[in-house]
Formats: structure tokens, C-alpha cells, sequence
């Protein structure tokens, strides 16, 4: 029951200092920026994206022939008896 006690005047205090806060020009501020953000993306801002996105791809591609490439030498080297089994 005491613990019920302190939180009721903390959850009181707390709750009217945010809706002081919501109300005030930064409360108005941050949710206009939230509302800007969920409204979506401009024209610049999606083709700078999908550029980036283009070239991470470009990068995966060129990892992934560097990887196929080193293993194709490894096992050649394995079969070649140069490497050690792996333990």
C-alpha cells in the first residue's frame, strides 16, 4: 500500500509537467518534426537513397566474387597438400 502511495503523487507531478511540455512551442516543435518525418521523403532525398542503395549492392556483388575467388584457392591449395587440414 505504501508503494501505491508514492507513485500516485509521482505519476501526478510527472503526467502534468509532460502535458506542460506537449503544450509548450517545443512540445509543438518535436511533432511537427515527427509529422514532417512520417509524411515521407522528397524527390532529392529518395534518389540519394536509391543511389547509396545502388552502390551497396555493387559493393555485396564485388565481396561476394572476392569470396568465391578465395575459397576457389584455398581448395586448390588444399588439394594441392600446401594447407593443413582444419582441426
Amino acid at each position: 500500500m505504501g508503494f501505491l502511495a508514492l507513485l500516485i503523487p509521482i505519476i501526478s507531478v510527472g503526467g502534468f509537467f509532460g502535458w506542460m511540455i506537449a503544450l509548450s512551442p517545443v512540445g509543438k516543435a518535436y511533432a511537427e518534426r515527427l509529422r514532417g518525418q512520417a509524411g515521407g521523403m522528397n524527390a532529392e532525398t529518395a534518389e540519394q537513397t536509391l543511389q547509396a542503395l545502388d552502390d551497396l549492392r555493387r559493393e555485396v556483388a564485388e565481396l561476394s566474387e572476392r569470396v568465391d575467388f578465395t575459397e576457389r584457392m584455398l581448395a586448390q591449395a588444399r588439394e594441392r597438400g600446401a594447407l593443413e587440414p582444419p582441426r
